[in-house]
């Protein structure tokens, strides 16, 4: 089955693409010809998720294909900011979604705090035969005093998960493939789409 995720960060589709088994082929908006950013005005990772999702099925059915699409918003919510940056991740520095700028904004506003308790949310959307289906992931840690490994994207040089000493960015692949938020939630997706 083709899946078409509704997202053009090359990261996230290699992600994923990891996770899925060889009788899926997973390929991102550049393959179906959106290049412009999908507008995510939603206030819940739920609703960013679906508006995405639902965005490349309408671009799809005006030109009479209709495929199998899915899409996610993830966020880092943090305990001692009332769960931001949350559906902010992305942006938390500014629109232009600046991995750096955000991960560099989170230190400073958690400079002067002990509880660095955070957690990592992933919803997905998948559209399927007009029907909407919904898989959250999740995937609790704290926020390292530091930026740590160069592997990953995002927030993964300062989220440490709950039960290791190493973030995201110094884990190889396969072991952050096996217990991210994101993992957990295409787990459930691969799961569904199995059952079918």
């Amino acid at each position: 089955m083709i899946l078409i995720f509704a997202s053009a960060n090359k990261n996230k589709i290699s992600e994923i693409n990891a996770l899925v088994p060889k009788q899926h082929s997973v390929i991102g908006l550049d393959s179906i010809g959106i290049f412009e950013d999908i507008p995510e005005t939603g206030i819940t990772l739920k609703q960013n998720s679906f508006l995405k999702a639902n965005y490349v099925l309408n671009f799809l059915k005006n030109r009479n294909q209709v495929l199998c699409v899915f899409a996610d918003d993830s966020g880092l919510e943090v305990e001692v900011l009332n769960g931001a940056p949350g559906v902010y991740s992305a942006r938390y520095a500014g629109a232009l979604k600046n991995d750096n700028a955000n991960n560099n904004k989170l230190l400073q506003e958690l400079k002067s705090t002990k509880n660095r308790n955070a957690r990592f949310v992933t919803v997905i959307t998948l559209i399927l035969n007009q029907q909407i289906y919904y898989f959250e992931g999740e995937i609790k840690g704290s926020i390292s005093a530091e930026l740590i490994g160069d592997m990953g994207f995002g927030y993964d040089p300062l989220f440490i998960p709950q039960g290791y000493n190493q973030t995201f960015a110094q884990m190889n692949p396969e072991l952050k493939n096996t217990i991210s938020h994101r993992a957990i939630a295409v787990n459930k997706l691969l799961v569904f789409l199995n059952s079918i």
